[in-house]
């Protein structure tokens, strides 16, 4: 009788769990469905992007080293890449108000594959500045009007979760390409320049092909239009004034995104070269690491969406941003594989972060002003990405890679500081 009810538990337990599976999957499912188009096919384009960014970018920083540049001259390198991403990055967002999101697509994509194969030919690491100058200002492009599109086709009390399900299925590509990468270093010679070449030629090959799929299926909608003329039909500078004159929250909300692309970028330059060089780790625990890194979106962007949507933004912020200080924490004192592969899946939650805050910067601005407005965030970004591994490259030389890990710590501290002091939360703001 005992074994006849535990079976019974058991079955009607599975039924329960299918059940909600089954319910989840319809949401989602029904979510996207009820979006127009043009957010549908974005999250096509990003999920292609997603995979075949994620083939090269933990293996760069080891591939420039590996072409003859030292630990300086690898932040200088980014460095400079940074410098056209920060040139364009300023009138992307208007001009994508006065020209259209799918002409900003049809410009940037294609420049990828371009820098990713000046990459893949580079024979010494001097080339790889051109291919940098290029990939950087491109996939800023790329970066300023992606998030356009859910400002401009979803509603606020679905924002979070819109953006959060995006970088969910988008992620799922991103999880299995870096062990695709890991497969074919080994099969080219290992963690070498020789053994990193082949992703290049791959990457350059699947971002024309992204190209093809914005070329044939994306276009704007008719509102889509008539809201960016309103942005486009004053100049430039005109609409920059009234960006800045929205008051302090947004001047306090750009000096939170300065500490977090701070700790972005320096940690996306030298986090790979730590867990190479300085514990030892090989391709397939690079790959691993950011294979794990992606199980957390996937898991939780649905929830810390709905999370975001109900109980607010800041919330979800002051839960994750521990958390990667965790992982971080865990990077610096790792001794064993276990225990790398641990912080790879914490570090998860930086980008759990990054959509949230991504979905709390459209609401600063109206949407006519949407642009301008990414365009100076991305601005922004662009001088960090030049700035910050500079930094992190002169204190790996002078002072030890470690310090590089304690500025990180030092940035998520002070923007969740700044964040709890003066950032107001923008779930129910009236004004936007």
């Amino acid at each position: 009788m005992s074994r006849y009810l535990n079976k019974h538990r058991h079955r009607r337990k599975r039924k329960i769990n299918d059940e909600v599976e089954i319910t989840v999957i319809a949401r989602v499912v029904s979510f996207i469905k009820r979006q127009e188009k043009p957010f549908k096919v974005n999250l096509f384009r990003a999920s292609l992007q997603y995979f075949f960014v994620s083939l090269t970018q933990r293996y760069q920083p080891i591939y420039i080293v590996g072409l003859g540049a030292d630990y300086f001259q690898l932040g200088l390198a980014s460095g400079i890449g940074g410098i056209a991403g920060a040139v364009i990055s300023l009138p992307t967002g208007w001009l994508a108000d006065k020209h259209g999101i799918r002409r900003m697509f049809l410009v940037g994509t294609p420049l990828v594959a371009l820098g990713s194969l000046i990459f893949a030919l580079s024979p010494n690491w001097l080339t790889t500045i051109p291919a940098l100058l290029i990939t950087i200002l491109a996939l800023q492009i790329l970066m300023t009007v992606c998030p356009m599109v859910c400002g401009s086709y979803l509603k606020t009390k679905e924002r979070a979760t819109g953006m959060q399900l995006c970088d969910t299925l988008s992620a799922i590509p991103g999880i299995i390409s870096p062990i695709i990468g890991a497969i074919i270093i080994t099969e080219f010679g290992g963690l070498t320049p020789e053994g990193i070449k082949p992703l290049y030629l791959l990457q350059a090959i699947g971002f024309l092909l992204i190209f093809f799929v914005i070329l044939r299926y994306y276009r704007d909608t008719v509102e889509r239009r008539v809201s960016s003329r309103l942005g486009s039909e004053t100049k430039f500078l005109e609409n920059m004034r009234k960006v800045l004159a929205r008051g302090k929250n947004v001047k306090r909300w750009i000096l939170y995104r300065a500490l977090s692309d701070t700790s972005w970028y320096v940690g996306l330059t030298y986090l790979p070269l730590f867990v190479a060089e300085v514990k030892g780790a090989d391709q397939f625990v690079l790959g691993g690491m950011t294979t794990a890194s992606m199980i957390l979106p996937l898991l939780l962007s649905i929830p810390m969406g709905w999370l975001a949507d109900t109980a607010g933004r800041k919330k979800v912020i002051y839960i994750v941003t521990p958390l990667y200080a965790l992982s971080i924490l865990l990077l610096i004192s790792a001794t064993n594989t276990t225990t790398l592969l641990i912080s790879g899946f914490l570090q998860g939650f930086f980008m759990l972060g990054l959509v949230t805050q991504g979905a709390m910067s459209q609401e600063f601005v109206p949407t006519y002003l949407l642009g301008t407005w990414w365009g100076v965030l991305s601005l922004l970004s662009g001088v960090i990405s030049v700035i910050g591994p500079i930094i992190g490259g002169m204190i790996w030389s002078f002072f030890g890679p470690v310090f590089v890990f304690i500025l990180i710590l030092s940035m998520e501290t002070s923007k969740i500081t700044l964040l709890w002091l003066s950032v107001p939360e923008t779930l129910k703001m009236k004004s936007i």
